[in-house]
């Protein structure tokens, strides 16, 4: 199905399952302990070996010699796979760094061997023994210095939108308005690195037939895995099949294929039998992918009234050689008005493990630093933080005036959230209201994510019993992709959400859009729509109906006085139907975005500093809500994540030797139930015709992009001391406090 033109009336419009809050279809079996996670098969294969990684011990050099004779000897162990045994491996499309190190090292923990053996215990022993001899060479740690002399990132765009080569996207004449204008702030900004810390570790389970390869996995985009599984081994993407049918959480940490992956196909081929793999925690946060940390600098320029005259966002952040750069700018090419314009991005070469996607990337961090200044503009020029934002809202996108949003309720959400937080109780002078020990503060913060439209297919088919079964290669990562699937198929087919199966996460079924970037829900039920409208027409066609006036109700068909029943209609053979939803060019005729009003009330202790979430509210706008309940566990769980970005997440870095310290959850802390007070998040009604026949966007990265910033602005309002370096952690505040009376 081509989707090239808004999108009219049709049966999603009814709402009849669709935008209702059903519970989770997958829910019971997550609570049971039946979903079949990968790691868990044991229905699959028969008396499955183990294997256990061995991380390289340093973070740039070379191998000068491996001993494995003590290994190999171990009770238990079947073989042992490196670099020498795996034969000619390349690197994958996703990847910065080869899965399998050796004899070269990109970085700490880089997998360089793996053994497998009879039981997980006699694999970790035996791994234990082997001995590794390293040359090691020197490497580059330090963002901060790195980006010294690190270029700018991109060709970037001069005045009037004219390639330039400079790496700096320009509109206007930024400087000179800059200088001349009558407020002005410029500010510097510094996020640190973050983990995924997903609570299903990367795991994976591997069995040869012959040639033919199946990996069992936890994994959010199947075809990209597949293709990338297929070219790192050197083996045609037909012999490759990947299932995944739950994911533990992914947060773009599993969009690509990992290391456990790749070890437990060599390890199975040298063992002649299936081989499973789980990264040991402490392995995940230093060979796995991270989000890299940033420095940001923030100039804006305003006229007396507060309107934005100019605007820059200049952002560092740093990878592997081969990597790209974190796009922390990315959301103030589009956020905010101002004729005079200028972004750029710098890249530094580092020998810290590879940086990429986490959830929301590019506007999680931009956001953190641009929603302060924000806020510290508006303080300057002596106005409410709301008010400022309203003045400077744009409709259409500042670089390209002629484009405008699909849809823009920015100014809505931040209104709807202030009378419902009681944003006008708020005092602007800092460190005014106390409850006992506490100071309090309230904080505000605009979120923005951009929506993005790609083809995604699926299969629908009805049987003689009336049942449909909804079967792409779509995953569940924990948000509730088996139940608005089923949705969307009931709403489409006239039946009950239990007349409805959904069979995810296996690369031999239709290829979907995959779940990330908040792109999954809208793209794949917009498939599951396409191939719905395809099999309506052919039982339209079998029963001599008019397709055009076709209604399925109540697990019927009908058409004037005649009605047929679903499981009449299609017969003993069944019917199925396979479609995909294709875009055209309305995403470049219009703006497609999402919005959002953060509000948090925090306490900081008036002694120690100390940093307590007492209050948060999340007003989204996101195109239509498929299921308010799982979007609403969505957002909640994002604010969750923001809370941790904001005030303890960070990735210690050994600036010596290379790699994250506090690589465990015994010391990279994250957000518990203690930390996290009652959240309330209100979706504005709204739909969006440009985005898919679904008329949806997505929300699961909105509810986090612009969460840190409220809480840093929060703590500003409670204290008056701005901090500008994340996390918001008490050793930043403590010399600082206000006197206590």
């Amino acid at each position: 199905m081509k989707f090239t033109t808004p999108a009219g009336q049709n049966p999603i419009d009814q709402m009849k399952v669709v935008g209702k809050p059903h519970d989770r279809i997958d829910g019971k079996f997550k609570t049971t302990g039946t979903a079949p996670y990968a790691y868990e098969r044991h229905d699959v294969v028969a008396n499955p070996a183990y294997g256990y990684i061995v991380h390289a011990a340093i973070a740039k050099g070379r191998i000068s010699g491996m001993h494995l004779a003590e290994a190999k000897a171990a009770p238990g162990v079947l073989t042992i796979v490196t670099a020498a045994e795996a034969g000619k491996l390349t690197k994958g499309d996703f990847n910065t760094a080869m899965l399998l190190g050796g004899p070269e090292i990109q970085h700490y923990h880089q997998a360089i061997a793996i053994v497998v053996a009879e039981t997980f215990e006699q694999a970790r022993a035996a791994a234990g023994l082997v001995r590794v001899d390293y040359t090691r060479d020197k490497g580059r740690f330090d963002l901060t210095d790195a980006l010294k002399t690190a270029p700018l990132h991109g060709k970037g765009k001069g005045e009037k939108g004219q390639e330039k080569g400079s790496g700096e996207d320009r509109v206007g004449t930024f400087e000179s308005v800059f200088a001349g204008a009558s407020v002005k702030l410029d500010a510097h900004y510094t996020t640190p690195d973050h983990s995924h810390a997903m609570m299903e570790p990367h795991a994976s389970l591997a069995r040869w037939d012959g040639d033919k390869l199946t990996v069992w996995t936890s994994n959010q985009m199947i075809n990209w895995g597949k293709g990338d599984v297929a070219k790192t081994l050197g083996i045609p993407k037909e012999n490759v099949r990947l299932i995944s049918p739950y994911v533990g959480g992914g947060f773009g940490g599993k969009l690509f294929v990992r290391t456990d992956a790749i070890m437990a196909a060599l390890g199975a081929r040298a063992a002649g039998r299936p081989v499973k793999v789980a990264l040991a925690r402490p392995m995940m946060f230093n060979n796995t992918t991270h989000r890299p940390a940033t420095t940001q600098r923030i100039r804006i320029g305003t006229d007396r009234s507060g309107k934005i005259t100019a605007i820059a966002h200049e952002s560092g952040s740093g990878d592997l050689p081969g990597g790209g750069p974190e796009t922390a700018v990315s959301q103030t090419k589009l956020l905010y008005a101002g004729a005079n314009r200028l972004t750029s991005m710098r890249l530094a070469v580092l020998d810290l493990p590879e940086g990429n996607a986490m959830r929301a990337p590019g506007e999680a961090p931009g956001l953190m630093a641009l929603e302060i200044a924000m806020d510290e503009m508006a303080e300057k020029l002596g106005m409410d933080p709301i008010a400022f934002r309203a003045l400077n809202d744009t409709q259409v996108d500042p670089e390209k005036p002629e484009r405008r949003f699909s849809q823009r309720q920015l100014i809505k959400c931040m209104q709807v959230g202030a009378e419902q937080f009681g944003w006008s109780k708020r005092t602007a002078k800092p460190a005014q209201v106390r409850d006992g020990h506490w100071l309090v503060g309230m904080g505000i913060a605009a979120g923005f994510r951009n929506n993005m439209t790609m083809k995604s297919a699926a299969r629908v088919g009805i049987d003689r019993k009336g049942m449909i079964t909804v079967t792409t290669d779509m995953t569940d990562i924990g948000t509730g992709t088996y139940t608005i699937l089923a949705q969307t198929a009931a709403e489409m087919m006239g039946v009950d959400l239990d007349r409805v199966r959904v069979d995810l996460g296996d690369s031999d079924s239709p290829v979907s859009a995959g779940s990330g970037g908040q792109w999954g829900a809208n793209n794949s039920t917009a498939g599951v729509y396409a191939a719905c409208v395809k099999l309506r027409e052919q039982i339209a066609q079998k029963l001599g109906f008019n397709s055009a006036d076709v209604e399925f109700a109540d697990g019927k068909v009908r058409s004037g006085n005649r009605s047929v029943s679903l499981s009449e209609a299609v017969g003993d053979a069944g019917l199925s139907a396979e479609d995909a939803i294709e875009y055209g060019d309305l995403g470049k005729q219009y703006q497609q975005s999402t919005f959002a009003g953060h509000f948090v009330e925090v306490g900081v202790h008036a002694y120690t500093g100390e940093v307590r979430i007492r209050r948060m509210l999340a007003v989204c706008a996101a195109g239509r809500i498929l299921n308010p309940k799982s979007a609403r566990s969505q957002v909640i769980g994002a604010m969750t994540m923001g809370a941790g970005a904001a005030l303890m997440e960070e990735l210690a870095v050994d600036k010596r030797f290379g790699f994250f310290v506090n690589h465990d959850l015994a010391n990279y802390e994250v957000p518990v139930h203690a930390d996290i007070p009652h959240q309330e998040v209100i979706f504005l009604d709204e739909v969006d015709p440009t985005s898919s026949p679904m008329k949806a966007k997505g929300v699961g990265e909105l509810g986090l992009c612009g969460v840190g910033a409220a809480i840093a602005n929060a703590a500003y309002n409670a204290t008056g001391i701005r901090i500008r370096d994340y996390p918001v952690t008490l050793d930043k505040m403590l010399d600082r406090l206000p006197p206590v009376a």
